[in-house]
């Protein structure tokens, strides 16, 4: 069953905002969504520049760089309330330096974030990493794209 989902999707000051807002489509980024949620939710997704991101990962995490995507989760139940940051640099770069195309390392980053706001970990331990993979992985599969770790798909 899929669940319901109210998505706000934002774009801070990016350069080169065109090619991130095209391979970001609303109707895409909820299904994506919302294939990885296991309840409704309300989740705002942020695609921001390397500074935004890297204040909010130095303010919120005391890492003091930009990431790929941050997860702030605020509830789980019955309502899951996120949001996910994902600095769009970071994101372009990964996806070049690993062979992907923007669009399906998003949809990557989009569903991993989606697991972190139910509460899915991969630093607690190996055995939670690699479940949490085995599901994005699955996810991913069901979405039409390849397994993110290795590049393979399974049909």
């Amino acid at each position: 069953m899929m669940h319901s989902l109210s998505l706000s999707l934002q774009f801070g000051a990016l350069d080169n905002a065109a090619a991130h807002r095209a391979v970001l489509k609303r109707h895409s980024v909820t299904r994506w969504l919302r294939h990885a949620l296991d309840a409704d939710a309300e989740i705002t997704v942020r695609i921001v520049d390397a500074e935004e991101g890297q204040a909010l990962n130095r303010d919120y995490r005391h890492k003091d760089y930009a990431t790929n995507v941050l997860t702030f989760d605020y509830t789980q139940a019955p309502l899951v309330t996120a949001d996910l940051v994902l600095c769009a640099p970071v994101v372009e770069q990964e996806a070049r330096e690993q062979g992907k195309t923007l669009q399906a390392h998003y949809a990557h980053l989009l569903v991993h974030g989606t697991l972190h706001a139910q509460g899915w970990d991969h630093e607690t331990s190996e055995a939670d990493a690699q479940a949490m993979e085995a599901r994005e992985v699955e996810i991913l599969q069901g979405l039409g794209f390849a397994n993110p770790y290795t590049g393979a798909s399974s049909g």
